[in-house]
């Protein structure tokens, strides 16, 4: 069985200390393949430089809605450099974040518009992030996105049945994360998983949050090991076989990153 963690923060502060043997641990799992993803210019040359130094891994640039109000063109310039390198496959996360509202709406409508045109000038995937946009983010996605051939990623699933569809009209993937694994927070999430074509399932930690379950007992930190929890959840909601299902996962995620599967 191999598994890829499709989006992890391990360039987070919350691993300066053990990042080696955090992958480590991963690989025992048969995590073989983990996208470290930037949120700022800074986390973004970082997770190239994790992505540089350990097999496996690979790097996702971007400016989190979160961090909106900090981006200009500078900024995308030197991200737009940043992505010369071989061992980035993805672009973001970026997208619209109305809950917490830590940058204004228009600076994050303004820096996502520019992200999307940005990653469709680099042919780069997109990992989107999305909370409490009430429309807008499909609304953007549709006026603005410019592929329509699974070229992104919708980050931790956590919409209703009419925003699923709409995504996968659009040809995204869907995000799983460990919400799928707790008992009373994954409930409307697991009604959800048998709509999803298999084959647009990836399967993320998001760590350092997100713990899953049983993991979750024990530890607070999320590790990419722990997807593999992930996964056998969503083997047991779709009644489907685990290495059947991390196979085609698996060759999904490669696809959509544009990594040899077999590498």
């Amino acid at each position: 069985m191999k598994i890829f963690d499709s989006h992890c923060h391990l360039n987070d502060k919350a691993y300066a200390k053990d990042t080696a043997q955090v992958i480590q641990r991963a690989n025992a799992a048969s995590i073989d393949a983990m996208m470290v993803v930037g949120i700022t210019e800074q986390t973004s040359a970082q997770a190239i430089e994790i992505a540089s130094a350990y097999p496996g891994c690979y790097a996702s640039l971007g400016i989190h809605p979160h961090d909106a109000s900090s981006c200009n063109e500078n900024v995308l310039s030197k991200l737009k450099k940043l992505a010369k390198n071989p061992r980035v496959k993805a672009w973001g996360e970026t997208g619209l974040d109305f809950n917490r509202m830590y940058s204004p709406k228009e600076d994050q409508e303004k820096w996502f518009i520019r992200q999307l045109e940005t990653a469709d000038e680099l042919d780069l995937p997109l990992i989107f992030h999305e909370r409490d946009s009430k429309g807008r983010f499909l609304d953007m996605l549709k006026a603005h996105y410019l592929h329509n051939s699974c070229k992104g990623v919708v980050h931790c699933f956590s919409g209703n049945k009419k925003e699923l569809d709409e995504y996968l009209k659009l040809g995204l993937h869907i995000g799983i994360t460990g919400i799928v694994t707790i008992q009373s927070r994954g409930k409307d999430l697991r009604k959800l998983v048998p709509h999803i074509p298999v084959n647009r399932i990836l399967v993320e930690t998001d760590a350092p949050y997100l713990t899953p379950a049983p993991e979750k007992n024990k530890t607070r930190r999320n590790e990419p090991a722990f997807v593999r929890s992930v996964l056998m959840k969503v083997a047991d909601v779709l009644e489907a076989d685990p290495e059947q299902l991390a196979e085609t996962i698996w060759n999904s995620t490669c696809r959509l990153f544009n990594i040899n599967s077999n590498d």
